[in-house]
Order: structure tokens, then sequence, then C-alpha cells
């Protein structure tokens, strides 16, 4: 396949983006929010599991997530230095004071 076969290709082809499930723990940037996505890893020697939690920097075009809110995000082309996510949609609302 060429070099302009390539950049051609539909994004189908060219494969799918990542998605992630977080929660949204900061909302105070605008049109950004900071999501931490949480995830369970397995040592390899001693076979216990253990919690570890990544943060994104994810692009909210409407600016409708808040704190606590339970988000999709999906890989996106760089948007500035850290924000290379954008929100996809809110899975569910979190608690309101």
């Amino acid at each position: 396949m060429s070099e302009m076969q390539v950049q051609n290709a539909p994004a189908a082809e060219r494969g799918r983006r990542q998605c992630l499930v977080g929660v949204v723990v900061s909302d105070k940037m605008t049109k950004t929010v900071v999501v931490e996505v949480g995830r369970v890893v397995r040592n390899p020697r001693y076979g216990r599991y253990t919690r570890t939690s990544a943060r994104f920097m994810a692009h909210d075009e409407k600016g409708q997530c808040r704190m606590g809110d339970r988000v999709t995000i999906v890989e996106s082309r760089p948007l500035s230095r850290r924000k290379r996510w954008t929100v996809r949609s809110i899975v569910s609302r979190g608690a309101r004071d």
C-alpha cells in the first residue's frame, strides 16, 4: 500500500479510537474537564490486585460536565499541550448539592 493510500484511508480502516470511562474530578477550566480513569492491576509476582488511576484532560465543548459525573471520553487530535481527549457522552450524573 502506497503512502498516498494510507493518508486517504477512512478513519474506520485506520483503527478504532480508544474510549475510556471515568469520573470528572475538576470542571474549573473553560471547555475542559479533568477525568480520572481507574483500573485494577494484578501484581505479577504476588498476584495481589491494586487500584491505580490516571487523569486525562478532555475537551467539553458545551460545558455540560460537572464534578462527579461519569463520562465516556474518546481519543482525538492534540487540542492543546495536555489535552488529547474529547468527552463523547455523560453516562450518569453525579450527586448535586
